[in-house]
């Protein structure tokens, strides 16, 4: 198929999905939040989190704090920049916390190799989990083939055991290219699907979170990330179809209050 025509093919259901998405809403037979998860303990709560340190400058007395808080709380993963792989994955040796490394971040615009290269280190180094950023500048140009083989050769890089979450960048995008996103993620074989890295000034939104949970179904996963600061956001983040939340204040989240993160 040419490649204006996948274009034009991937348009047509994007737009048969919202309006079939703004019916469901209007209907009231939308996915119904769990009540169960309005009284989430901070145990259970911690498991949801991806506890993460990405911003430039960064210590190694503040990774080691990370790391340290993470096994105290039993954070889902520790969420780092891939040079620092090597030091989280020798703190987390041993532990049930995972070690999450972002690649091509925060922009998500160099070469293809370049990011499948960082994928492979990454892993070498001991990374259970990598958060890669889309091209957005190819889908906001019409450009889904690059899109979509620049998510394969990350998961071709990618283990069998490696989780792969594919972060759409929301704020930078419109809702028909959001759609768009979160499909190509699911046709290249992601298992997840990340509204944000935090670095765009807009973070993660309950809408947006709805809206990528109806797209992408139940069988992949869904990571809101960027602004999340408190139990209550996270909390709302998982009511709209979240399972998993990307925090730096994920200390101040489980423990009921508010706190500037490190993102």
């Amino acid at each position: 198929m040419e490649e204006n025509e996948l274009i034009e093919k991937i348009t047509k259901e994007v737009l048969s999905k919202l309006e079939k998405m703004n019916l469901t809403k209007e209907s009231g037979t939308g996915t119904k939040q769990s009540s169960s998860s309005a009284s989430l303990s901070a145990t259970e709560l911690a498991g949801y989190i991806d506890h993460t340190l990405l911003k430039p400058g960064a210590t190694e007395n503040q990774f080691e704090q990370l790391c340290q808080e993470a096994l105290n709380y039993k954070f889902m993963s520790v969420c780092v920049n891939s040079s620092w792989v090597p030091y989280v994955a020798k703190k987390l040796r041993g532990s049930s916390v995972k070690v999450c490394s972002v690649v091509g971040f925060p922009l998500g615009e160099m070469d293809t190799r370049s990011k499948a290269f960082e994928t492979r280190n990454a892993i070498a180094n001991g990374a259970h989990e990598i958060d890669m950023v889309i091209n957005t500048s190819a889908l906001k140009s019409g450009n889904l083939k690059l899109v979509e083989e620049d998510i394969r050769a990350i998961k071709r890089a990618c283990r069998s055991t490696t989780i792969l979450k594919v972060i759409i960048e929301t704020s930078l995008l419109t809702d028909e290219e959001k759609v768009i996103a979160c499909e190509l993620s699911k046709k290249a074989g992601a298992d997840f699907v990340k509204t944000s890295t935090g670095f765009t000034g807009a973070g993660a939104t309950v809408e947006d979170v709805a809206l990528m949970r109806r797209v992408v179904g139940p069988k992949l996963g869904v990571k809101a990330s960027g602004g999340i600061r408190d139990y209550k956001t996270a909390v709302a983040m998982i009511h709209a179809g979240a399972n998993r939340i990307g925090a730096g204040g994920s200390v101040a989240i489980v423990s009921g209050s508010t706190a500037k993160g490190n993102y």
